[in-house]
């Protein structure tokens, strides 16, 4: 009796987790570069795995409406997206989704579109996907390193480009799919503290490439993804990925992305972030982080604070500290990401 008891009492208190997860897709197909692919019958296994576990598949729009309304995601709810508007999304994505009744999102970059690139989506498609219920979204007008300043670009001038290319990428959008959702994908998930803030002023919705899932405490300037194609495309691993919680951090300080140019900054090569969080659900004992593809334990300030540093200099490129830890109650691991932009020792920027 008293097992019985037990058990019905872990059953009870181990519940589903409420967070929503974003995963990010790019092309789907057997025969386009690996790093950025899913092959067509991988995919398929992903979304009868959304379908046989009984996720909810929203438009991600929705989603973040009702988060910044305050009410938490439902258990296993994820929304799907494709980044840069690619042909095999239509020719390969679109028949797999439409037969499990998912809504997904593509986020485009209107001038990529103008240039009839090979492999790309056309107008038409796009404007035939919209009117099909996908919704089309913002990923800026040229694909750019949104983050980058131009040789001697004051930083009004830089926010005054920036906020063009936002603005006609939206118009654009607005014009072919009569959609204007204010979502921003940032072209090769980049961005920094600067970014963040004029994108906020916008009145947009910023969305990265890092992982974690979303709530209502998420930073809207700068949401989670988990990409799913490519080396991440493993379903065993994406399985663990869609139980995922949003680490509820309170206070991030020395969090801005992008690093400084100054090679003299020594230390600014091995950020030491420190990250506060809301303890009440996390299961401190077993929180580690990984950077470069080690375990670095974090140094405890007390029993709400840490910070965490990466054990030799980040390189030139995208890197990330990643953080996870088991919830006390729920099925599923808090999950926090920490994007970080570097440039090359010489202090100029890397390619791609």
């Amino acid at each position: 009796m008293r097992r019985f008891v037990a058990c019905f009492f872990l059953l009870f208190y181990i519940t589903p987790a409420p967070a929503a997860v974003v995963l990010q897709y790019h092309h789907v197909s057997d025969s386009t570069p690996v790093s950025t692919s899913i092959k067509v019958e991988q995919f398929r296994a992903h979304m009868n795995y959304l379908a046989n576990n009984n996720y909810q598949v929203l438009a991600l729009s929705e989603i973040i409406k009702q988060l910044q309304q305050g009410k938490d995601p439902g258990p296993k709810v994820v929304a799907i997206t494709f980044d840069d508007g690619y042909d095999d999304v239509l020719i390969n994505a679109d028949p797999i989704l439409k037969q499990h009744g998912f809504s997904y999102t593509l986020f485009i970059a209107p001038d990529e579109i103008n240039h009839d690139y090979p492999n790309m989506l056309s107008w038409a498609q796009i404007e035939q996907l919209g009117a099909g219920g996908v919704a089309i979204a913002n990923h800026s007008s040229k694909h750019l390193h949104l983050n980058r300043r131009l040789v001697d670009e004051s930083l009004s001038q830089w926010q005054l480009r920036i906020t063009q290319d936002i603005e006609q990428a939206e118009q654009q959008i607005n014009l072919k799919t009569q959609q204007n959702l204010k979502l921003l994908a940032y072209p090769y998930g980049e961005y920094n503290s600067d970014l963040q803030a004029l994108v906020a002023k916008l009145g947009y919705v910023g969305i990265g490439q890092h992982s974690g899932a979303l709530a209502t405490y998420s930073d809207f300037s700068a949401l989670p993804r988990f990409p799913a194609s490519g080396r991440y495309a493993n379903l065993e691993t994406l399985a663990i990925k869609l139980k995922s919680l949003a680490m509820p951090v309170t206070s991030l300080v020395n969090a801005n992305p992008q690093l400084s140019q100054h090679r003299k900054i020594k230390q600014k090569n091995r950020p030491k972030l420190t990250v506060t969080i809301n303890t009440k659900d996390v299961d401190t004992r077993q929180l580690y982080c990984y950077i470069l593809g080690e375990r670095v334990d974090p140094i405890w300030l007390n029993k709400r604070r840490f910070t965490i540093g990466a054990p030799q200099d980040l390189p030139p490129g995208r890197s990330r500290y990643n953080c996870t830890a088991p919830s006390k109650s729920k099925l599923g691991y808090y999950w926090f990401s920490q994007p970080w932009i570097n440039h090359k020792p010489d202090g100029s920027w890397y390619h791609g």
